[in-house]
């Protein structure tokens, strides 16, 4: 295996195409979930020759096999959020060192370093559970900030406004990461002119509120805080990167991870730019587990790389879905 962390010095997509390759050459060995996945899709280390023959694991095999690509004993164990009764996926994480300098990284490639800011973190909703990835990314960030003032708030919406106010009013460059829901309960209770603050919304709404477009959200979140743009994070449990919007809901990946597009009635045959489809995501620091996703998310990649989300998947819009019964 290659050593991994030569993809944090990933320079250009050829040097990409080609750790990508040792990637899936490693993980159709060692990962036996994977390796039966693509047989049955008649491919081999053989016959992948470009990133664009490399399958898909679909995002639903994490909630039913242990995905590994090495005999490690898990160092960690993330679970996704889900309604009662339904099954939840589970990401078993055997280096999370790797994993501290995926999210280290990849913020501060688009954010500078760490230590210049404060982390206001309002994730209700994910702290109010074990095995969050989110909160374990967000709890890192927070200590390696060094501020005094940096922190988790719960349920105290008063002291939030407070310090955040605060802060802002000294000119204390600030990031405030906040599940939706909590983002807008925190603007109809209190109103912001911020100045030196970057709100970033992780998304959803975990059933506390009505589901609405981005923009929409947005459109509210931006007056309530006085800011022309809301940021976003693109994450989820099954990989160990994220992707970071600055506004408009575009967002950009770090250079070891890659959004692709697949055809929503051909799941094996990639959309060209431009086109709505299934979103694809190669994380190369999933390097223990899987690196080659197929989410439920609908999407499309614009000419830079650059990407846009649009919804997901029903249950009754996935096709090709046939393989689930490995």
């Amino acid at each position: 295996m290659i050593g991994i962390r030569k993809i944090f010095t990933i320079g250009s997509a050829a040097e990409f195409d080609a750790i990508a390759l040792e990637v899936f050459r490693y993980q159709y060995q060692k990962n036996p979930v994977y390796q039966q996945f693509c047989d049955h899709l008649g491919v081999t280390t053989t016959s992948v020759e470009q990133v664009l023959d490399i399958p898909f694991l679909p995002i639903e095999f994490f909630k039913s096999k242990k995905i590994l690509s090495n005999d490690r004993t898990p160092q960690a164990i993330f679970t996704s959020s889900g309604t009662t009764g339904s099954s939840t996926s589970k990401h078993f994480v055997t280096d999370l060192q790797l994993y501290q300098q995926s999210y280290t990284k990849g913020f501060e490639h688009f954010y500078g370093p760490i230590t210049d800011c404060c982390i206001l973190a309002l994730l209700p909703s994910y702290l109010e559970r074990e095995g969050s990835s989110l909160v374990y990314m967000v709890d890192d960030l927070i200590k390696k900030s060094g501020h005094p003032e940096s922190g988790f708030y719960l349920g105290d919406l008063d002291r939030l406004a407070s310090t955040l106010k605060k802060l802002d009013a000294r000119g204390t460059s600030v990031l405030l990461i906040g599940v939706s829901f909590a983002l807008l309960d925190l603007v109809e209770k209190h109103r912001f002119d911020l100045q030196h603050t970057v709100v970033m919304e992780t998304g959803g709404m975990k059933g506390r509120r009505k589901e609405m477009i981005r923009k929409e959200l947005h459109l509210l979140l931006g007056e309530g805080f006085g800011l022309d743009t809301i940021h976003s994070e693109y994450g989820m449990t099954e990989l160990l990167s994220q992707a970071y919007s600055k506004g408009n809901g575009v967002f950009n990946t770090p250079p070891w991870m890659r959004v692709m597009v697949r055809d929503t009635e051909d799941p094996l045959t990639n959309q060209t730019s431009g086109k709505t489809g299934g979103i694809n995501i190669i994380d190369l620091a999933n390097a223990n587990s899987c690196s080659f996703i197929a989410t439920q998310d609908l999407g499309k990649v614009l000419k830079d790389g650059s990407f846009e989300i649009s919804g997901r998947f029903d249950h009754s819009d996935i096709r090709g879905c046939n393989l689930m019964v490995l």
